[in-house]
C-alpha cells in the first residue's frame, strides 16, 4: 500500500513538472477514420504517380546510401527548390513537413506573452503552437461571407503590434483566398513577421505571394510537397524568406530533420513539375464540378474554393450525414470543431468517378428518413 501512494505522489510531481501551456493544451488530431473505398477527408492528392515516374524514383532510391547520415540541410533539395522559385538558397529552410517548419518559427519567435495575430477560421495546428509556446493568441473573426476581414486585422495589428501574423490563402479549412492588395496592406502595417502559408498555391496560378519576398524581408511563405505534389506521406515542407531572417530560424531548428529517401523523392518530383502542374489543373477542373453539383442541390450551401475541396452545409447535422456517407464508403471531413464553421462538412476532390460516387451517395443521403 505504501508503495502505491509513493507511486502517486512520484507521478503527480512529476507531472508537475511539465509546463502548464501543454498540460492545459489538447493533442493534435485527426482522429482514425474507419477504412472507406472513397477517402475524400484529407485533402489528399487523388492520382498516383505514372508508372514511367515511379520507375525513375525506384532508380534513384536504390543509389540512396541508408547507411549514412544526411546532411544537416538537404543541400541539393534547397537548391533545386531556389531554382524553382528564383531565390537564394540561404532563403530557404527545408523541414519535414511544414508543420515542423511552424513549430521551428514559434521555438525562434514566439515567447511568454508574445502577441500573435490569427485570423479565423483557420488551420487549428497554428493556435496550438501559439499556445504551446506561451504566446498570446489575438484571434481575429471573419467576416460573414467567411473571408478574413482585412480591415479588423489591420486594427489589432495597429492596437497590439504583434511579433508574428499568420495568413493562409487558400485558406484551409474555408478554400478562400485573400485578395493581393488585402495582403499587401496587412504586411505593409505588420511591425513584426508575417508568415504566408501557401499550402494550396498550385491550385490557384502557382505563383502566389513570390513577388513580396523581393520587397518585403519580414515576409516568410510556407510551402509543402503534400498537396499538389502528392506527397503527404512523405513530409516534406519548406519555408522562405530572406536570408538574414532564415538563418536566424536555422538557429531553432533540428537538425537531420529531411532523411536521403525523402529529399530524393521530392527532387525527382521536381524534375516532374509540369505533370505536378497537370494534376493540379485536373483537380482545379473537379473542384470547380463539386461546387457547380452541390449548388444545384436544394438546401446545400457550397462555399466557392480556389484549393483542393469544398466545404458545404446542408439541412442535416455534420455527424448524420457523414456517418450516412461511411456506410455507403465515403469519408468526409466534419468541421463542426471550427466555431464559425459550425454545420459545414469538406469534401476533398477525387478522381472522376469518386467525385461521382459522392455526389450520388450524397443525394441518397440528404432524402433517407430520419
Amino acid at each position: 500500500m505504501l508503495h502505491d501512494v509513493l507511486t502517486v505522489d512520484a507521478l503527480t510531481q512529476a507531472l508537475q513538472v511539465i509546463r502548464p501551456a501543454v498540460r492545459q493544451g489538447k493533442p493534435y488530431s485527426v482522429g482514425a477514420p474507419p477504412e472507406a473505398p472513397i477517402k475524400l477527408n484529407q485533402n489528399e492528392n487523388p492520382f498516383e504517380l505514372p508508372e514511367a515516374v515511379k520507375r525513375e524514383l525506384l532508380e534513384a532510391l536504390q543509389e540512396v546510401p541508408l547507411n549514412r547520415y544526411p546532411a544537416e540541410h538537404p543541400e541539393r533539395l534547397r537548391q533545386a527548390l531556389a531554382e524553382h522559385l528564383g531565390w537564394s538558397p540561404e532563403g530557404i529552410i527545408v523541414g519535414n513537413g511544414s508543420n515542423e517548419l511552424t513549430f521551428t518559427l514559434g521555438l525562434a519567435v514566439v515567447d511568454a506573452g508574445t502577441p500573435v495575430v490569427l485570423p479565423r477560421p483557420m488551420f487549428s495546428f497554428y493556435e496550438m503552437m501559439v499556445r504551446l509556446h506561451g504566446g498570446n493568441v489575438l484571434g481575429v473573426p471573419p467576416r460573414p461571407d467567411l473571408q478574413f476581414d482585412t480591415e479588423a486585422l489591420l486594427e489589432t495589428i495597429s492596437r497590439n503590434r504583434p511579433a508574428l501574423v499568420v495568413l493562409t490563402t487558400p485558406n484551409n479549412p474555408t478554400g478562400l483566398t485573400m485578395a493581393p492588395e488585402d495582403v499587401e496592406a496587412i504586411v505593409q502595417a505588420a511591425p513584426g513577421l508575417v508568415l504566408i502559408d501557401e499550402a494550396y498555391v498550385e491550385f490557384t496560378d502557382g505563383i502566389g505571394f513570390r513577388r513580396f519576398l523581393d520587397h518585403y524581408p519580414h515576409v516568410l511563405l510556407l510551402r509543402t510537397f503534400s498537396k499538389a505534389f502528392g506527397l503527404a506521406g512523405v513530409r516534406l515542407g519548406y519555408l522562405v524568406g530572406h536570408p538574414r531572417i532564415i538563418q536566424e530560424l536555422y538557429k531553432a531548428r533540428i537538425p537531420f530533420m529531411v532523411d536521403r529517401l525523402a529529399e530524393t523523392i521530392a527532387l525527382t518530383l521536381l524534375r516532374h513539375y509540369k505533370l505536378v502542374q497537370e494534376q493540379a489543373a485536373r483537380i482545379k477542373q473537379a473542384v470547380a464540378w463539386l461546387y457547380q453539383e452541390l449548388a444545384t442541390l436544394a438546401g446545400v450551401a457550397p462555399v466557392p474554393s480556389q484549393a483542393n475541396f469544398v466545404i458545404f452545409r446542408t439541412e442535416l447535422q455534420p455527424r448524420i450525414l457523414l456517418a450516412r456517407l461511411a456506410q455507403k464508403g465515403i469519408l468526409l471531413r466534419d468541421l463542426s470543431n471550427y466555431p464559425e464553421l459550425r454545420g459545414y462538412v469538406r469534401v476533398s476532390a477525387g478522381r472522376p468517378e469518386e467525385n461521382r460516387a459522392f455526389m450520388d451517395a450524397l443525394k441518397e443521403a440528404l432524402t433517407e428518413p430520419e
